[in-house]
Protein backbone atom coordinates (compact mmCIF):
# COMPACT_ATOMS: atom_id res chain seq x y z
CA UNK A 1 0.00 0.00 0.00
CA UNK A 2 1.57 3.52 -0.72
CA UNK A 3 2.44 5.67 2.18
CA UNK A 4 0.26 8.61 2.78
CA UNK A 5 0.93 11.78 2.97
CA UNK A 6 0.79 11.73 6.72
CA UNK A 7 3.16 8.72 6.88
CA UNK A 8 5.88 10.52 4.99
CA UNK A 9 5.25 13.90 7.15
CA UNK A 10 5.84 11.83 10.30
CA UNK A 11 9.07 9.79 8.60
CA UNK A 12 10.57 12.82 7.78
CA UNK A 13 9.96 14.42 11.42
CA UNK A 14 11.85 11.40 13.27
CA UNK A 15 14.31 11.83 10.29
CA UNK A 16 15.28 15.60 11.17
CA UNK A 17 15.25 14.61 15.12
CA UNK A 18 17.44 12.17 14.92
CA UNK A 19 19.50 13.64 12.39
CA UNK A 20 19.66 16.82 14.65
CA UNK A 21 20.30 14.54 17.52
CA UNK A 22 23.31 13.34 16.14
CA UNK A 23 24.95 16.23 15.15
CA UNK A 24 23.80 18.29 18.36
CA UNK A 25 26.02 14.83 20.38
CA UNK A 26 29.13 16.12 17.78
CA UNK A 27 28.97 19.44 18.69
CA UNK A 28 29.40 18.74 22.37
CA UNK A 29 31.76 16.53 22.28
CA UNK A 30 35.34 17.72 23.57
CA UNK A 31 38.72 17.30 22.08
CA UNK A 32 39.28 14.54 24.39
CA UNK A 33 36.32 12.35 23.71
CA UNK A 34 37.92 11.85 20.20
CA UNK A 35 40.96 10.85 21.76
CA UNK A 36 39.54 8.75 24.00
CA UNK A 37 37.07 7.24 20.99
CA UNK A 38 40.40 6.51 18.82
CA UNK A 39 39.08 9.37 16.33
CA UNK A 40 41.13 11.67 15.15
CA UNK A 41 40.25 15.36 16.04
CA UNK A 42 42.85 16.96 13.62
CA UNK A 43 46.31 17.35 13.09
CA UNK A 44 48.58 17.42 15.80
CA UNK A 45 49.82 20.46 17.16
CA UNK A 46 53.67 20.55 17.70
CA UNK A 47 54.39 22.55 21.32
CA UNK A 48 57.39 24.86 21.30
CA UNK A 49 59.15 27.13 23.82
CA UNK A 50 57.67 29.95 22.73
CA UNK A 51 54.12 28.69 22.37
CA UNK A 52 51.62 31.52 24.30
CA UNK A 53 50.18 29.08 27.00
CA UNK A 54 47.35 29.94 29.97
CA UNK A 55 48.70 30.25 33.30
CA UNK A 56 46.41 27.92 35.41
CA UNK A 57 42.83 28.78 35.57
CA UNK A 58 43.64 32.97 35.93
CA UNK A 59 43.08 32.78 31.92
CA UNK A 60 46.76 34.46 31.33
CA UNK A 61 49.00 34.03 28.82
CA UNK A 62 52.89 34.02 28.79
CA UNK A 63 55.63 32.20 26.75
CA UNK A 64 56.37 28.72 27.51
CA UNK A 65 59.71 29.57 28.37
CA UNK A 66 60.04 32.54 30.58
CA UNK A 67 63.30 35.14 30.79
CA UNK A 68 64.67 34.98 34.50
CA UNK A 69 66.02 38.39 35.42
CA UNK A 70 67.47 36.92 38.99
CA UNK A 71 70.43 35.20 38.53
CA UNK A 72 72.97 35.80 41.25
CA UNK A 73 70.10 38.01 42.47
CA UNK A 74 70.61 39.99 38.87
CA UNK A 75 74.32 40.77 39.21
CA UNK A 76 75.07 38.20 36.68
CA UNK A 77 72.28 40.01 34.00
CA UNK A 78 73.59 42.85 34.70
CA UNK A 79 77.27 42.74 34.57
CA UNK A 80 77.53 43.87 31.24
CA UNK A 81 75.57 47.13 31.87
CA UNK A 82 71.87 48.50 31.15
CA UNK A 83 72.28 48.59 27.10
CA UNK A 84 73.22 44.72 26.90
CA UNK A 85 70.56 44.02 29.54
CA UNK A 86 67.59 45.79 27.48
CA UNK A 87 69.30 44.29 23.95
CA UNK A 88 68.56 40.64 25.34
CA UNK A 89 65.14 41.38 26.47
CA UNK A 90 64.75 42.27 23.20
CA UNK A 91 66.62 39.66 21.71
CA UNK A 92 63.98 37.24 23.81
CA UNK A 93 61.37 38.76 22.84
CA UNK A 94 62.02 38.56 18.66
CA UNK A 95 62.84 34.85 19.34
CA UNK A 96 58.96 34.33 21.17
CA UNK A 97 59.57 34.74 25.18
CA UNK A 98 57.29 37.14 26.46
CA UNK A 99 57.20 36.27 29.80
CA UNK A 100 59.80 38.47 31.62
CA UNK A 101 60.74 37.28 35.68
CA UNK A 102 62.07 39.84 38.06
CA UNK A 103 61.65 40.83 41.85
CA UNK A 104 62.34 43.76 43.95
CA UNK A 105 65.51 42.03 45.38
CA UNK A 106 66.90 41.95 41.72
CA UNK A 107 69.72 43.87 39.89
CA UNK A 108 67.68 44.24 37.20
CA UNK A 109 64.39 45.86 39.01
CA UNK A 110 65.15 49.39 37.94
CA UNK A 111 65.55 48.22 34.65
CA UNK A 112 62.69 46.76 33.37
CA UNK A 113 60.82 50.36 32.01
CA UNK A 114 63.96 50.87 29.79
CA UNK A 115 64.03 46.84 28.67
CA UNK A 116 60.51 46.92 27.89
CA UNK A 117 60.49 50.11 25.96
CA UNK A 118 58.82 49.64 22.53
CA UNK A 119 57.38 46.16 23.24
CA UNK A 120 54.04 45.95 23.15
CA UNK A 121 53.14 45.40 26.73
CA UNK A 122 49.56 44.07 26.30
CA UNK A 123 51.98 40.92 25.22
CA UNK A 124 54.15 40.73 27.64
CA UNK A 125 54.23 38.69 30.59
CA UNK A 126 55.71 40.40 33.24
CA UNK A 127 56.34 38.51 37.06
CA UNK A 128 57.46 40.11 39.85
CA UNK A 129 57.97 39.85 43.78
CA UNK A 130 57.75 40.99 46.97
CA UNK A 131 60.40 40.97 49.56
CA UNK A 132 60.03 41.29 53.36
CA UNK A 133 56.56 42.75 55.16
CA UNK A 134 56.57 46.42 54.26
CA UNK A 135 54.98 48.31 56.06
CA UNK A 136 52.50 50.07 53.47
CA UNK A 137 52.45 47.29 50.97
CA UNK A 138 49.93 49.02 48.47
CA UNK A 139 52.75 51.48 47.88
CA UNK A 140 54.93 48.94 47.46
CA UNK A 141 53.16 47.29 44.71
CA UNK A 142 52.52 50.90 43.34
CA UNK A 143 56.25 51.15 42.93
CA UNK A 144 56.40 47.83 40.73
CA UNK A 145 54.13 49.54 38.48
CA UNK A 146 55.74 53.11 38.47
CA UNK A 147 59.22 52.05 38.50
CA UNK A 148 57.81 49.42 35.71
CA UNK A 149 56.13 52.26 33.65
CA UNK A 150 53.18 50.08 33.50
CA UNK A 151 49.35 50.51 34.58
CA UNK A 152 49.72 46.87 36.09
CA UNK A 153 51.87 43.65 36.88
CA UNK A 154 50.74 40.41 35.48
CA UNK A 155 51.99 38.26 38.20
CA UNK A 156 53.47 39.26 41.61
CA UNK A 157 53.75 37.04 44.13
CA UNK A 158 55.27 37.05 47.51
CA UNK A 159 59.04 36.17 47.70
CA UNK A 160 60.98 32.81 49.67
CA UNK A 161 58.53 32.16 51.80
CA UNK A 162 60.21 29.27 54.06
CA UNK A 163 57.33 29.01 57.07
CA UNK A 164 55.22 26.94 56.78
CA UNK A 165 52.88 29.30 58.52
CA UNK A 166 53.35 32.04 56.42
CA UNK A 167 49.91 32.54 55.05
CA UNK A 168 49.17 33.60 58.95
CA UNK A 169 52.20 35.52 59.34
CA UNK A 170 51.76 37.49 55.63
CA UNK A 171 47.95 37.70 56.10
CA UNK A 172 48.71 41.52 56.19
CA UNK A 173 50.38 41.37 52.99
CA UNK A 174 48.20 39.06 51.55
CA UNK A 175 45.23 41.02 52.27
CA UNK A 176 47.12 44.02 50.54
CA UNK A 177 47.52 42.29 47.14
CA UNK A 178 44.05 41.30 47.43
CA UNK A 179 43.23 44.84 47.51
CA UNK A 180 45.75 45.89 44.44
CA UNK A 181 44.03 42.97 42.62
CA UNK A 182 40.62 44.82 43.07
CA UNK A 183 42.31 48.02 41.79
CA UNK A 184 43.81 46.19 38.98
CA UNK A 185 47.09 46.74 39.69
CA UNK A 186 48.37 43.06 39.47
CA UNK A 187 46.37 40.55 37.19
CA UNK A 188 47.20 37.37 39.67
CA UNK A 189 48.86 36.96 43.18
CA UNK A 190 51.09 34.05 44.39
CA UNK A 191 54.13 32.51 46.00
CA UNK A 192 57.45 31.55 45.41
CA UNK A 193 58.56 28.88 48.18
CA UNK A 194 62.23 27.92 49.71
CA UNK A 195 61.24 25.10 51.71
CA UNK A 196 58.76 22.07 51.90
CA UNK A 197 56.56 23.42 54.40
CA UNK A 198 56.16 26.53 52.88
CA UNK A 199 55.02 25.25 49.88
CA UNK A 200 52.16 22.95 51.26
CA UNK A 201 51.22 25.87 53.36
CA UNK A 202 50.57 27.93 49.94
CA UNK A 203 49.14 24.93 47.84
CA UNK A 204 46.36 24.27 50.80
CA UNK A 205 46.16 28.31 51.39
CA UNK A 206 42.62 29.58 48.76
CA UNK A 207 44.61 32.39 48.18
CA UNK A 208 47.43 31.33 45.56
CA UNK A 209 47.02 31.88 42.24
CA UNK A 210 50.03 31.02 40.95
CA UNK A 211 53.32 29.00 41.99
CA UNK A 212 56.84 29.48 41.30
CA UNK A 213 58.47 26.32 42.16
CA UNK A 214 62.14 24.93 42.14
CA UNK A 215 62.29 22.40 39.81
CA UNK A 216 64.75 19.65 38.65
CA UNK A 217 64.89 15.82 38.45
CA UNK A 218 68.54 16.39 40.05
CA UNK A 219 66.64 18.17 43.29
CA UNK A 220 69.54 20.90 42.86
CA UNK A 221 68.35 23.55 44.94
CA UNK A 222 64.85 22.20 45.54
CA UNK A 223 62.60 22.83 48.47
CA UNK A 224 63.06 19.99 51.37
CA UNK A 225 61.92 19.68 55.11
CA UNK A 226 64.84 22.15 56.14
CA UNK A 227 64.68 24.37 53.11
CA UNK A 228 66.74 23.47 50.96
CA UNK A 229 68.54 26.74 50.40
CA UNK A 230 72.19 24.96 49.52
CA UNK A 231 72.99 22.53 46.80
CA UNK A 232 72.39 19.65 48.25
CA UNK A 233 70.48 17.22 46.62
CA UNK A 234 66.87 16.71 47.96
CA UNK A 235 64.50 14.08 46.75
CA UNK A 236 62.26 16.08 44.03
CA UNK A 237 59.40 13.69 44.69
CA UNK A 238 57.51 15.11 47.19
CA UNK A 239 57.92 18.79 45.00
CA UNK A 240 55.93 16.73 42.02
CA UNK A 241 53.05 15.54 44.53
CA UNK A 242 52.69 18.96 45.58
CA UNK A 243 52.56 20.30 41.84
CA UNK A 244 50.13 17.66 41.14
CA UNK A 245 47.72 19.13 43.77
CA UNK A 246 48.26 22.53 42.36
CA UNK A 247 47.35 21.76 39.31
CA UNK A 248 44.00 19.82 40.39
CA UNK A 249 42.97 23.41 42.27
CA UNK A 250 43.83 25.10 39.06
CA UNK A 251 46.81 26.96 40.12
CA UNK A 252 48.85 28.87 37.82
CA UNK A 253 52.71 26.68 38.00
CA UNK A 254 55.82 27.83 36.86
CA UNK A 255 58.73 26.01 37.36
CA UNK A 256 62.39 27.46 38.56
CA UNK A 257 65.75 26.55 39.18
CA UNK A 258 65.17 24.59 35.95
CA UNK A 259 69.38 24.61 35.29
CA UNK A 260 70.13 23.94 39.21
CA UNK A 261 70.72 27.65 40.12
CA UNK A 262 73.00 27.62 37.15
CA UNK A 263 75.62 24.90 38.53
CA UNK A 264 74.37 22.73 35.23
CA UNK A 265 77.13 23.02 33.19
CA UNK A 266 77.12 20.36 31.88
CA UNK A 267 74.56 20.06 29.06
CA UNK A 268 73.51 16.54 30.09
CA UNK A 269 72.42 17.80 33.23
CA UNK A 270 70.74 20.32 30.91
CA UNK A 271 68.79 18.12 29.03
CA UNK A 272 67.53 16.05 31.64
CA UNK A 273 66.09 18.78 33.83
CA UNK A 274 64.47 19.81 30.71
CA UNK A 275 63.44 16.49 29.35
CA UNK A 276 61.76 16.12 33.06
CA UNK A 277 59.92 19.35 33.07
CA UNK A 278 58.55 19.15 29.86
CA UNK A 279 57.35 16.08 30.45
CA UNK A 280 55.05 17.40 33.31
CA UNK A 281 52.29 18.43 31.99
CA UNK A 282 51.14 20.18 35.45
CA UNK A 283 53.79 22.41 34.67
CA UNK A 284 52.71 25.55 32.88
CA UNK A 285 55.69 27.21 32.03
CA UNK A 286 59.56 27.43 33.05
CA UNK A 287 61.56 30.49 33.26
CA UNK A 288 65.74 30.09 33.15
CA UNK A 289 68.19 33.21 33.86
CA UNK A 290 70.15 34.22 30.72
CA UNK A 291 72.95 35.98 30.58
CA UNK A 292 73.59 35.89 27.13
CA UNK A 293 71.80 35.35 23.31
CA UNK A 294 73.98 31.54 23.06
CA UNK A 295 72.04 30.58 26.30
CA UNK A 296 68.39 31.39 24.90
CA UNK A 297 68.97 30.05 21.75
CA UNK A 298 70.47 26.49 23.47
CA UNK A 299 67.77 26.75 25.36
CA UNK A 300 64.82 27.13 22.72
CA UNK A 301 66.63 24.67 20.33
CA UNK A 302 66.83 22.45 23.73
CA UNK A 303 63.14 22.59 24.49
CA UNK A 304 61.26 22.31 20.91
CA UNK A 305 63.28 19.28 20.20
CA UNK A 306 62.42 17.76 23.55
CA UNK A 307 58.85 18.41 22.89
CA UNK A 308 58.46 16.61 20.16
CA UNK A 309 59.68 13.12 21.76
CA UNK A 310 57.85 13.54 25.29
Amino acid sequence: MKPSRSDHDGLNRRQFLKTSTALAGTVLLSPWAFAESGATAGPTVTRTATDQVTLGKTGIKLSRLGFGTGSDNGYIQTAEGKNAFVNLIHYAYDRGITYIDTAQAYQTFDLIADAIKGLPREKLFIQSKVDGRPQDVLAVIDRHRKTFNTDYVDSLLVHCMTSGQWTDEWKRVMDAFNEAQQRKWIRAKGVSCHSLPALRAAVASDWTEVHLVRVNPQGAYTDAENGGWGSRRHDIAPVMEQIKVMRAKGRGVIGMKICGNGTFTSPADREKSIRFAMACRNIDAVVIGFKNRQEIDEAIERINRVLKEV
